[in-house]
């Protein structure tokens, strides 16, 4: 059966990634510095830090804005579950908005609804690589002089008036290089800003809050007059991870490139069919086409056509608030009608070889 996801991996990493596992230095460090610059030139953003997981992505972009416990954020149901848990983690409380039921794209009418004075950004996310209602939410936290963070978790490569997700206006942006999303490094993850402040203070974060031209005296003894001042994790990216997103960069759009041509090869062929149709879109949205997404009447029954045709179609996910530990199960008019419609559909750089 074809597959929804498939992990990409150059064929050529060696004997580079051998020489780093025995180079004693395997640490962030030189391809750590080169990966983040290829990603800064691809997303035309300055400001780019690479971390070890999504997951820590996340946390430190939590950490970053100061939101924490008694605080609110707005955000999609309609999303992967690693997108919320962070929430729960830090003790912030999660109030679901609706999305749009032909696009999965979080509804700004009802983003504004829920602002309250406890509410401290607006997390929005790109479902499955369709870049969501930028414009609109941006106005809106900027209206309401709160933080937006574009979760793109599934949305590298994908592009709004032709500006790449990652440089749309939001203060943070997040991203995942895990396994099956392009470019991979095996686990791994970014974020990127509007800010050069924000910027400085992630790099921070990232490593326990050292600031590591001032951490160590002359004689290499950690200096006692370095003061910690902020929160931190471990979330900076090792050398092997780093060497293999770097190598990937060489052919991350091309491969970009051969899912957009795959998407207009489904997009004929559901456009003759009575009983899907696709993931509305608008001419400002190019979407790095991570899946090709269709809305189905009868779900079970297509999803089942399409597996009688060796062809993998899925959910990916399911919506956020049907479970406990969010303590909000907001039942969701939209939210509803787009899980029970929603399909994905292989669309993957591995197509073109079958």
């Amino acid at each position: 059966m074809i597959p929804v996801f498939k992990p990409f991996m150059p064929n050529n990493l060696m004997p580079e990634l051998e020489e780093i596992l025995y180079s004693g230095s395997l640490t962030y460090g030189r391809y750590g510095k080169l990966f983040e610059t290829e990603l800064s030139k691809f997303i035309r953003n300055p400001y780019v830090l690479t971390v070890n997981s999504y997951n820590q992505a996340m946390l430190l972009t939590l950490s970053v804005l100061g939101l924490g416990p008694g605080d609110q954020v707005i955000a999609s149901p309609v999303s992967c579950l690693a997108s919320n848990q962070p929430f729960v983690v830090k003790g912030i409380e999660v109030v679901w908005a609706d999305v749009n039921p032909l696009t999965g794209a979080i509804c700004p009418e009802d983003v504004e609804k829920k602002i309250t004075s406890k509410t401290k950004a607006i997390f929005h996310n790109h479902f499955c690589g369709y870049i969501g209602n930028i414009q609109a939410v941006n106005a809106l936290a900027k209206l309401h002089n709160i933080w937006v963070v574009d979760d793109c978790i599934e949305a590298f490569g994908s592009e709004y008036n032709g500006i790449k997700a990652g440089n749309l206006g939001a203060d943070i942006s997040v991203f995942s290089f895990q396994t099956v999303r392009l470019p991979n490094t095996v686990d791994g993850g970014a974020l990127t800003f509007s800010s050069k402040e924000l910027y400085e203070k992630a790099i921070l974060m990232r490593d326990y809050g050292i600031d590591r031209s001032k951490f160590r005296t002359v004689s290499g003894e950690i200096n006692p007059d370095c003061d910690i001042k902020l929160e931190g994790y471990g979330a900076t990216m090792s050398e092997i991870n780093s060497y293999i997103g770097f190598r990937q960069m060489e052919i991350v759009q091309s491969l970009i490139n051969e899912q957009r041509e795959n998407a207009k090869k489904w997009e004929s062929i559901v456009s003759e069919s009575r009983n899907v149709r696709p993931v509305e879109t608008t001419p400002a949205m190019n979407p790095n086409y991570w899946v090709y997404g269709i809305l189905c009447e009868t779900k079970e029954k297509e999803l089942q056509k399409f597996r009688n045709q060796d062809w993998y179609a899925t959910s990916v996910h399911i919506n956020n608030n049907i479970y406990s530990v969010f303590k909000n199960k907001a039942n969701l008019v939209g939210v509803n009608q787009f899980i029970n419609q929603f399909l994905a559909l292989p669309c993957g750089w591995w197509l073109n070889k079958k």
